[in-house]
């Protein structure tokens, strides 16, 4: 019994140690997980010492974020518009936002005075000095705008045109029905731009029109994306034109709205104002052949031409009309009272000439104080 003992105590030893190159293995197992729980180790504190800087920043930015609150809370509001202008850089933001200036409405403006007329499609009267709508009818209506589209073919012109380049006609330029409205150009005929824009703007030439786009753009067509991308940058987006003068087509239309702001940014170029101020022009122009002529062009607008009195105490400068069977009587006119506070005042569609000025009289009578 005592030698079997001593036999399994052998077996046991020589199964344990079974010669140096197993030994040595594990010794080299060991000490590699031992390396990698200390790698492991490493990694888990950095990750808690990046969360801890993470934390400690947040709390740091909100704390300054509060402090910032409670100074600028306890200002007043001058103080802080005072300390902003000290702090901060001025050529960060320079000129007024885009609707700083303009009169601005998101829907109609009912005026006591001025009852709603449903023979005509649109009207509006804008105070220009308190930046006001003081009436509006129909003022997003998709409507035709006829001639009034001349207002933005004579804003491009004197925007990117010299007044005194001499233009060729071309024979396109004249190519109209005997009906239409023309300022009697030629083909051949040789003008300078501003008569051209005396032309558009007082007589409403069509001629004037395409002869002005050819001479800006190098065709009609390209003026005409001109035209919709400048209507864009003024927040004209009911807006889009197929040519320079007006003649009716599905696709060329307007608003109410969308004219005054063409109008209005006209107007802010002295010489659009000096000429939709004048009661009539001579053109001269010099014909294929070298002969020179003269063209008299009158004022189309009846306040213009002495066929109608504004309401006493009001003065109409001048503005642009616009007549065809689909759009009717148009016009949009710029005034002031008697203290010359200016207004811009447009109607779209009446039933006829002499309906379009009477409501207009009443549009004046209602909403401006003379």
């Amino acid at each position: 019994m005592k030698c079997t003992n001593n036999n399994r105590t052998s077996v046991n030893r020589v199964s344990v140690n079974t010669g140096p190159g197993e030994h040595t293995g594990r010794g080299a197992s060991a000490r590699s997980r031992a390396a990698a729980r200390k790698r492991r180790l490493m990694k888990k504190r950095r990750r808690q010492q990046r969360i801890a800087a993470v934390l400690i920043s947040l709390v740091v930015l909100i704390g300054a974020g509060s402090a910032a609150f409670f100074l600028f809370s306890g200002l007043s509001g001058d103080t802080v518009a005072a300390y902003g202008a000290e702090k901060y850089s001025r050529s960060l933001y320079e000129g007024t936002l885009f609707a700083d200036d303009l009169c601005v409405s998101t829907e109609d403006v009912a005026l006591d005075g001025f009852a709603d007329d449903v023979s005509f499609y649109a009207a509006g009267l804008f105070n220009l000095n308190s930046r006001s709508v003081v009436c509006g009818y129909h003022l997003y209506n998709r409507i035709y705008p006829a001639s009034t589209t001349k207002v933005l073919t004579g804003y491009l012109a004197l925007k990117y045109g010299n007044l005194e380049d001499v233009v060729t006609v071309s024979e396109h330029a004249t190519d109209f029905e005997w009906d239409a409205s023309v300022c009697g150009l030629r083909t051949g005929d040789q003008i300078t731009l501003y008569d051209l824009v005396c032309g558009l703007l007082l007589h409403s030439g069509n001629d004037c029109a395409t002869a002005i786009a050819e001479h800006i753009s190098g065709s009609e067509e390209a003026f005409v994306e001109l035209m919709n991308k400048e209507a864009r940058a003024l927040g004209a987006t009911g807006t889009h034109f197929v040519n320079p003068h007006g003649l009716p087509d599905e696709e060329h239309y307007t608003t109410a709205y969308d004219l005054y702001l063409m109008f209005n940014a006209a107007m802010k170029d002295e010489r659009f104002a000096e000429i939709i101020s004048m009661t009539s022009y001579k053109g001269t122009l010099t014909g294929a052949d070298g002969t020179v002529r003269t063209e008299t062009w009158e004022a189309s607008n009846y306040y213009s031409s002495g066929q109608v009195q504004a309401p006493d105490g009001i003065r109409v400068l001048g503005g642009k009309t616009g007549t065809t069977d689909l759009a009717r009587n148009c016009v949009i006119l710029y005034c002031v009272d008697s203290q010359e506070n200016p207004y811009i005042s447009v109607i779209m569609g009446a039933s006829s000439r002499n309906a379009l000025y009477e409501a207009m009289n009443r549009l004046y009578t209602a909403g401006i104080s003379a």
